[in-house]
């Protein structure tokens, strides 16, 4: 599988040598000071033990946060934003940007980027409660990041993905700025190489990792191939955003594999010896087809000027203007779609390139941290990048 995917679009530790060893790591990791970077961190999905040491550390060091428009008035225009600056972004909006981050950065006076997905953004009646911090409501305001007894979880609790009221109100509150993470989120089988099939350790890859099957979601549901469907076919995997063309694999061979799996026994069928070869004897002969070049560029143009559309007109405002590119991938097609789709920048992933966002950077490529390295910024109490290089390095 590796070999058709191309090293631009790999991470892992490999890359993370590679970024030290040629000096893309801004010099505050290893003791040095932020002079001509500003240190811009991105996190997921996050628990309260986990983030609020790193907002204490940015309060006790006199650090504040700045939103994108600035990050831009940099990249574009030069403009500093001033010393002890950073950025906080969040990926994904899951549930904990709006029930662990919001109220905690209330708490820190501190605001971050919250990069969303509005193609799997559900609607709800009302907020969930947010339990990490007792915040004194505003009378005059209503004030939704109040935790009152009388409020009542009206949204699944198991849903991932914090809901538009929700995204409402972190984007009302000033405490977020919400930006565009792409329509869909969509990873895409781009070959018609088989690189595995639906087993029951599937059930731990990850919801984002998922391929989507059909078109790329509407109405916060967005198709995926589940773990429910064993046996299905699992092809070459690659971002939307990447120059890949989509593989459209023939519904019938995945209905076929299916059959088999649970005529046998369904999830006791992969404890026998040799599951995989009677699978795979059942994809002889084609397996399917390839989407054209212009449907390939109509595609991504749609996950970029829909994901900044559908957050405009669902949260009222004019300022989604800025995206991250689900995991940090941008294909040719994809930078040539930024500028036709009004995006001021992207944050975009490339090999041997400086992390951080530094004056006259290429907007559609800008370089974040992990924000496991928050901690190395210069203050009382710091980190040195090796202390931290272990759990981070791997997954920038």
């Amino acid at each position: 599988m590796k070999a058709r995917v191309p090293f631009a679009e790999r991470g892992g530790a490999l890359r993370g040598v590679l970024d030290v060893a040629t000096g893309c790591y801004p010099s505050f990791l290893f003791g040095g000071t932020t002079r001509g970077v500003l240190p811009v961190f991105h996190f997921h999905d996050v628990t309260r033990a986990w983030l609020e040491p790193r907002l204490q550390y940015l309060v006790d060091n006199g650090y504040r946060t700045v939103t994108s428009d600035e990050i831009a008035r940099l990249a574009v225009d030069g403009v500093d934003p001033g010393p002890r600056t950073v950025a906080l972004t969040f990926d994904d909006a899951w549930t904990s940007a709006w029930t662990v981050a919001t109220p905690l950065l209330r708490q820190y006076g501190l605001s971050a980027v919250l990069f969303a997905i509005p193609g799997r953004v559900k609607a709800a009646p009302q907020v969930r409660l947010t339990s990490t911090v007792r915040l004194k409501p505003d009378p005059t305001a209503g004030d939704p990041m109040v935790v009152a007894s009388d409020f009542s979880r009206t949204v699944d609790d198991d849903e991932p993905f914090a809901t538009w009221p929700e995204l409402q109100a972190m984007h009302d509150s000033g405490v977020i700025d919400v930006q565009s993470h792409t329509r869909s989120h969509a990873m895409i089988f781009s070959d018609d190489a088989v690189a595995g099939f639906v087993t029951p350790e599937y059930a731990r890859e990850p919801l984002l990792n998922r391929p989507v099957t059909g078109a790329n979601g509407a109405g916060g549901h967005i198709a995926s191939v589940g773990p429910e469907a064993l046996g299905t076919p699992l092809f070459v995997r690659r971002s939307r955003m990447s120059d890949a063309r989509r593989f459209f694999a023939d519904e019938r061979l995945a209905d076929r594999c299916r059959d088999h799996v649970a005529q046998r026994g369904g999830a006791s069928f992969f404890g026998r010896s040799g599951w995989r070869a009677e699978l795979e004897a059942l994809l002889q002969g084609p397996r399917g087809g390839f989407e054209s070049e212009d449907a390939r560029g109509a595609a991504i143009r749609t996950e970029l000027a829909d994901g900044r559309a559908l957050l405009n007109e669902k949260l009222g405002t004019a300022s989604v203007r800025h995206v991250a590119l689900p995991w940090g991938i941008a294909g040719d097609t994809t930078r040539r779609a930024l500028r036709e789709t009004g995006h001021v920048t992207a944050f975009a992933e490339r090999p041997l390139k400086r992390r951080g966002v530094h004056a006259g950077d290429d907007p559609y490529q800008l370089m974040r941290l992990n924000g496991k390295f928050l901690t190395c910024l210069p203050g009382r109490g710091r980190q040195w990048f090796f202390t931290t290089v272990r759990p981070a390095i791997g997954n920038q």
